[in-house]
């Protein structure tokens, strides 16, 4: 009894109905606007959709479509955001570095996380490294809220980063292997 209560007081899965398609890519509908523009007989809705598909792998690509059907305009930002893949540096769950990301009035603060902490974000900034197959982060967005500007920020701040190999290389400097633990005998 006790078990299924626990079981039911679980928050419910964010991943759920964002199963990957057949080329692995996930798709997450960050944000969808309604316009609306008024004529002689009423009214006239148009929608905009913001996308975000990844890979779960470093790769990350952003869509955005206008129709006058909501199915209609994610079907095109979802093929606007497959067309941009990026692919970004990713050290195992998190990543190698703080970074900041700027977009107009949108500022992003990424910060590397211990394992098992979990994606501390909230918004666009969460859809996007979770497309990323960033499993443990902090961050914090700053300034505006506009969607369409903090996911961009976030782009942007993962834009920045490098992994070790790559500074290591860019310097000229030989990367260590770890030492081998000696056990005596």
């Amino acid at each position: 009894m006790a078990e299924q209560r626990q079981r039911d007081r679980k928050r419910p899965d964010r991943n759920a109905g964002k199963e990957p398609d057949k080329s692995g890519l996930v798709e997450k509908v960050v944000f969808i606007n309604r316009c609306a523009k008024v004529v002689k007989g009423g009214r006239r809705f148009s929608f905009s959709a913001l996308i975000i598909t990844g890979d779960k792998q470093g790769k990350v690509g952003l869509g955005f479509g206008k129709a006058n059907e909501v199915s209609e305009a994610i079907r095109k930002a979802s093929d606007s955001a497959k067309k941009q893949l990026k692919k970004f540096a990713i050290h195992e769950n998190t990543i190698p570095h703080e970074a900041f990301g700027e977009f107009d009035g949108a500022r992003v603060i990424l910060r590397p996380a211990s394992r098992g902490t979990g994606i501390v974000a909230g918004g666009g900034v969460r859809a996007v490294v979770e497309a990323a197959g960033v499993r443990d982060i902090l961050a914090k967005s700053l300034g505006s809220n506009n969607p369409s500007n903090v996911v961009k920020a976030t782009l942007q701040a993962l834009g920045t980063l490098r992994l070790r190999e790559e500074i290591f290389k860019t310097r000229g400097i030989a990367l260590k292997a770890p030492a081998a633990a000696t056990v005596p005998v």
